[in-house]
């Protein structure tokens, strides 16, 4: 294992730009370690950024993220970490499942909006 990650070797693996990082860093989410201008990223720096970009993908805030590094550094650790997540991707997934029946809903409106359209020009003899 290594000591140290460059930013630019966690901008190329993780396929973000170093102002991603450097957000995160500023956010407090990531803490590299400076030598004048440099950063230098930990291992444990490394799959914390992996982490947040999960979350990242999975919907999460930054507050949300931030919650569930935390957790992991309170007395329940990892197990309460991974609890944590059970709960806010099931409230994640409530929430996309409801946006999805909102949608279909919507589909279906436009479908017969888009169908009495059509029968109104049939019925002023217009062809499409």
């Amino acid at each position: 294992m290594r000591e140290y990650y460059t930013i630019t070797e966690l901008t190329r693996e993780f396929d973000v730009s170093t102002r991603t990082i450097r957000f995160y860093e500023d956010e407090g989410l990531i803490k590299p370690v400076r030598r004048g201008r440099t950063r230098l990223f930990r291992p444990s720096d490394r799959i914390l950024l992996k982490q947040i970009l999960r979350g990242k993908r999975l919907g999460f805030s930054i507050a949300e993220i931030r919650e569930i590094i935390e957790v992991y550094k309170a007395p329940s650790g990892e197990e309460g970490q991974i609890q944590l997540m059970i709960a806010r991707i099931g409230e994640k997934r409530q929430k996309l499942e409801q946006k999805r029946r909102d949608l279909e809903e919507t589909l279906r409106e436009m479908d017969a909006a888009e169908e009495n359209c059509f029968e109104r020009l049939a019925e002023l003899g217009v062809s499409q």
